[in-house]
């Protein structure tokens, strides 16, 4: 009887303490995502996308919130004349923003990544990053490599969120256009 009321308090221990890293994991997510609740590129809800969002800060103090790198990409090249103060990622593991820059990078792997065939995540702890790479496969990598992904895989990904949004519409992307 004494087994099971230990199980019992473990279980539930182990319930509450879930639910609480959850509630606090949502709280310092908010903070970012109230503010700017969709990205500013393809509209799509940030806090969905909690674990690739970004938040690029630039030096006239505008600010770009994103869903994802392949968005904070487009904007980077689109505003060429703007210098980032500060490029922010969600640490895949906590959700937490960290600076992008100092960040564990992995590219690849079979976990779906966010607007592109070609995951880009980003980790606040090598071993984190690691961990991912042993269940979902991929590579370490920096900051640069991961944005250089983006901009090489800018075409493809692009064509891909077209043909998606097609047929999300009804229409099939091979499908021919209807005549006028």
């Amino acid at each position: 009887m004494k087994k099971l009321a230990l199980a019992l308090v473990f279980y539930w221990l182990v319930v509450l303490g879930t639910s609480l890293q959850a509630q606090m994991t949502d709280e310092h997510l908010m903070e970012d995502v109230k503010q700017y609740p969709s990205c500013s590129y393809c509209g799509m809800d940030r806090h969905q996308f909690s674990r690739s969002r970004m938040l690029i800060h630039y030096d006239n103090n505008s600010t770009m919130a994103a869903c994802s790198i392949h968005c904070a990409a487009i904007d980077l090249a689109v505003s060429i004349d703007k210098t980032p103060g500060s490029i922010q990622v969600a640490d895949y593991k906590s959700g937490k923003l960290i600076d992008a820059e100092p960040a564990i990078w992995v590219i690849g792997g079979s976990k779906p990544g966010v607007m592109t065939k070609r995951a880009k995540w980003a980790f606040d702890k090598k071993v984190d990053a690691e961990e991912f790479i042993k269940q979902y496969g991929g590579s370490l990598a920096t900051f640069d490599d991961a944005m250089k992904a983006a901009y090489e895989d800018m075409y493809t990904d692009t064509k891909m969120i077209r043909d998606r949004r097609k047929a999300m519409k009804g229409m099939s992307p091979s499908a021919p256009m209807p005549a006028h």
